[in-house]
């Protein structure tokens, strides 16, 4: 059979920058074997699938190498192929995932994409010898989230200058480890790396940012608050903190649509 596919950058306003995900809108579930094969075919951070189901999109997501509880630029990807290829008169789109429940993504008239999504929970740990080793740089603080490590630095020069160990990376009992601090011209900066999801330093982050949203809105005693990633392609977020809730915002722009022989 054949599958429309698309690929879109997700966090930035021009192709090439952001994050790029690619995206297949299925008429019914294909099996998870398959799935995983387009990811992996693809190599592509993340791959997502929406099966629309009673005015609900249900939506997952792979990386080349695993099936992931939560992706914002993906999510993001998906709406912005849903708003501007399918035709939805509506603003809003929800979305449903088995992993993380509802989720929804709001289109503003300015092309920004706002996903809805639940606040992740940090709790404060002790540095970590393994963790800071593989890192290659000891944070002035240390927090364990739902799947992630996110680790506290001085400034921005410091995260910027981080050359990680993917391979002791890899061995850690998380997705992956969020690295952080005040940004120099936005309100924090961070980096990600996921070398276990077999993402060495992923672009643009948006479920990172469930568990940045919270603690820099307490630090800066800010709800509302400006965000970059500082990967290579770097992207640009707007993160709204609202309990158990935040709101992250970011642009899109489209690079290829398709069909894929499966």
């Amino acid at each position: 059979m054949r599958q429309k596919i698309y690929q879109i950058d997700a966090f930035t306003s021009k192709t090439f920058g952001g994050n790029p995900a690619a995206v297949c809108i299925l008429e019914k579930w294909l099996e998870a074997e398959l799935m995983q094969k387009i990811a992996q075919e693809n190599n592509l951070a993340e791959t997502a699938f929406a099966v629309k189901k009673d005015g609900i999109y249900e939506l997952r997501w792979f990386t080349p190498e695993v099936e992931v509880d939560l992706c914002g630029h993906a999510t993001i990807a998906t709406a912005y192929v849903l708003f501007h290829y399918y035709e939805l008169k509506e603003n809003t789109i929800r979305f449903y995932s088995p992993r993380s429940g509802e989720l929804t993504v709001e289109k503003a008239a300015n092309g920004w994409l706002t996903l809805d999504f639940p606040t992740d929970h940090l709790v404060g740990i002790q540095n970590l010898q393994e963790l800071d080793e593989a890192i290659g740089a000891k944070p002035i603080k240390t927090f364990k989230g739902k799947t992630d490590y996110m680790l506290i630095y001085n400034n921005q020069q410091e995260v910027e200058s981080i050359q990680p160990n993917h391979h002791l990376l890899s061995q850690l009992d998380v997705r992956g480890v969020i690295v952080t601090a005040p940004g120099s011209e936005v309100d924090f900066v961070s980096r990600f790396f996921a070398p276990a999801c077999g993402i060495p330093e992923d672009p643009v982050t948006g479920s990172a940012h469930t568990s940045l949203t919270p603690y820099w809105s307490e630090v800066l005693q800010k709800t509302k608050m400006t965000a970059k990633q500082l990967s290579k392609r770097q992207g640009d977020l707007v993160c709204e903190y609202l309990g158990e809730r935040v709101k992250i915002s970011g642009k899109a722009a489209p690079y290829l649509f398709g069909e894929i022989e499966i």
